[in-house]
């Protein structure tokens, strides 16, 4: 019963996070000349455009990358992912029908803006859903890169390119005012976001202390795809234990936690690797 009420209280968190983003986005900061970044950035350049439905074109562009990180990262992912997909592009179209703007001077609406966006992505984050197909596009490139050199890799650069080209339309589409506007969401969102989460694009290292350590490497192996390094260790009242050393990152953690719940006796720890030197 414990879990059931943990998964339900992490959808309402998912979905209050998508419903806090949607306001920012559509009441403070499109008025303000400011757009969000990643993919629904992406899409709000092209609802500006084309005049099509915002929440419309947010929806149809996070679906590919939606069903992508699905098959990478699982169903329960998905799941969670679905959740804050339809939640944020309702709130959109939601708040699009209120008549609702922060009317005041554009610096400080796009930086409350940006706050209020990287407070409701970070709840998101945090209760293991995702809003933006930038953050799995990323995902699906550094499993593509560990499986291929056996290196753990950083999101950060991808992330960064991505937007970069995103503002890089911004500013020969629509206006320079507007890109450089929405470039201080980015600034003040990811601040908030990073605060929130330690820096959820970088890599995490979960040590893991057991005394049957056997069945979570199995399982660390076939859901996550990742090995670990063991060394032997020993607790003053516990005795000889093994201590299991592995690196993933931030959208493996669900999986990672769900494999140490289901092995009682297990302790672990999570921290955060800015690099990873060889």
């Amino acid at each position: 019963m414990s879990k059931r009420l943990e998964r339900l209280i992490s959808y309402l968190m998912i979905i209050v996070g998508a419903l806090v983003a949607s306001f920012s986005v559509v009441c403070i900061l499109i008025p303000n000349d400011a757009i969000d970044y990643g993919t629904a950035g992406i899409a709000i350049i092209i609802s500006k455009l084309s005049g099509f439905n915002l929440s419309l074109c947010v929806t149809i562009i996070f679906l590919p990358f939606w069903i992508m990180g699905t098959k990478i990262l699982g169903k329960r992912f998905g799941l969670r992912a679905l959740i804050g997909m339809l939640s944020y592009s309702l709130g959109l179209f939601m708040f699009e029908n209120i008549p609702f703007e922060l009317n005041t001077e554009h610096f400080l609406a796009v930086a409350f803006g940006g706050a209020s966006l990287g407070a409701g992505l970070a709840l998101i984050l945090k209760f293991g859903g995702c809003i933006d197909g930038s953050e799995i596009f990323a995902n699906i490139i550094i499993s593509k890169l560990t499986k291929k050199t056996g290196k753990n890799y950083s999101m950060t650069a991808i992330l960064l390119i991505f937007n970069a080209c995103v503002y890089l339309a911004v500013f020969l589409l629509i206006n320079a005012n507007a890109a450089l506007m929405s470039l201080l969401v980015y600034v003040v969102a990811t601040t908030v976001i990073d605060k929130a989460t330690d820096h959820f694009e970088a890599i995490k290292q979960v040590t893991i202390i057991t005394k049957n350590p056997d069945k979570i490497i199995e399982e660390i192996r076939n859901s996550l795809n990742k090995t670990c390094t063991v060394m032997d260790s020993y607790g003053v009242i516990a005795g000889e234990n093994k201590t299991l050393i592995c690196y993933i990152n931030y959208f493996e953690l669900q999986k990672m936690k769900e494999i140490i719940s289901k092995n009682k006796g297990a302790f672990s720890t999570v921290s955060t690797i800015d690099e990873i030197l060889r």
